[in-house]
């Protein structure tokens, strides 16, 4: 399984960027992006900027992912998840079988 990491671009030539996600720095291709500034939170999955995120986003898949590690070291997790402690996860529609 791969995961993407919300990164946020420290310097980029519009070809690669140099991107960071909790301290840890990696050099990425842009080619599926548009030119995204400094400053920009992306998607970047297998050393590849996959799309824009904005600033919400980039923190809920952060929260998501402290989560996950929280909860396979088996420590309490729900509150990295606050989006669904009112509800139910709810499948996307094309994974749905109704």
């Amino acid at each position: 399984m791969c995961l993407g990491l919300p990164m946020t671009i420290v310097e980029t030539d519009g070809v690669s960027g140099l991107c960071e996600f909790r301290g840890e720095q990696r050099r990425v291709s842009m080619l599926l992006l548009s030119n995204p500034p400094v400053g920009a939170f992306v998607l970047v999955n297998i050393d590849t900027a996959i799309r824009l995120l904005d600033e919400d986003e980039a923190r809920l898949i952060a929260s998501a992912i402290a989560g996950l590690e929280a909860a396979l070291e088996g420590e309490e997790s729900d509150r990295f998840f606050p989006d669904l402690i009112d509800r139910e996860p709810q499948l996307p529609e094309h994974l749905r079988l109704d």
